[in-house]
């Protein structure tokens, strides 16, 4: 009796045996599952929203996810080109700028030339012992005219520059003012307008003739118009220029 309970417990125990072995595997093989069911795949680009249809064509823009990071691209300062219909209305606009300085400017010195012949016209009045009389065009023999009346007549005034009284440069700035012509009042000065002449042999009446100590106007003949201490007067260039000077022409 006690020989048949002992092989009852015998069986019963290997019967456990085979049942512990048979779980253990698949309880692994369960563990197994659960372990690769955890590796989960995640996107490495944003995800766009809009399906491009045509892979060849150039794209111009897109749109994306709102909190899409693109690692700081879309923060770069890119240059931006101009076409050349935008380059071409620039630079129409900026020789149409260009064109109305240059008007302004013109018109800005023809109003300045005008109200100089104005105030020096005014000036004649002050001369007192004479009338002087305006030149009647802008030719060369109209400067030579109205040049002429103040022969013997106007003193010399060292910095004048009107009939009551001028210095030798005062007195070209003025005769060349009358005519339109804006000179600066020195010598030396004047001696760098205009265009320069090789010679003496190739000056022409109406020539300024000047140097850093004297200026005269070159009436032909070797001779010039000029003021001296002694008056406004015709002199011989060798005269009143006995070293170097420069023939300058206006007109």
């Amino acid at each position: 009796m006690k020989h048949i309970k002992h092989c009852s417990v015998i069986a019963a125990l290997a019967a456990a045996a085979l049942t512990f072995a048979g779980v253990a595997p698949a309880a692994l093989a369960a563990n197994d599952g659960a372990t690769q069911d955890a590796v989960v795949a995640t996107r490495s680009f944003p995800k766009t929203n809009a399906v491009k249809k045509n892979i060849l064509a150039e794209a111009s823009s897109t749109q994306v996810e709102s909190d899409s990071d693109w690692g700081g691209v879309e923060s770069l300062n890119v240059p931006q080109t101009k076409s050349q219909a935008e380059k071409d209305v620039e630079a129409a606009a900026a020789a149409a700028e260009q064109q109305r300085q240059q008007q302004a400017q013109a018109q800005a010195q023809a109003q300045a030339q005008a109200a100089s012949r104005s105030a020096a016209r005014s000036d004649l009045s002050s001369s007192g012992s004479f009338t002087v009389t305006p030149p009647d065009g802008a030719s060369v023999s109209s400067l030579l005219t109205f040049a002429n009346q103040f022969v013997g007549k106007v003193p010399y005034v060292s910095g004048g520059n009107t009939p009551s009284g001028w210095d030798c440069s005062g007195f070209v700035q003025y005769v060349y003012g009358q005519m339109g012509v804006s000179l600066p009042h020195y010598s030396g000065a004047q001696a760098t307008v205009g265009r320069a002449v090789g010679s003496l042999a190739d000056a022409q009446p109406g020539d300024i003739i000047a140097n850093a100590q004297h200026a005269a106007i070159y009436v032909g003949n070797g001779m010039v118009i000029n003021s001296q201490l002694n008056g406004t007067r015709y002199d011989p260039i060798a005269w009143v220029f006995p070293s170097s000077y420069s023939i300058r022409r206006i007109f």
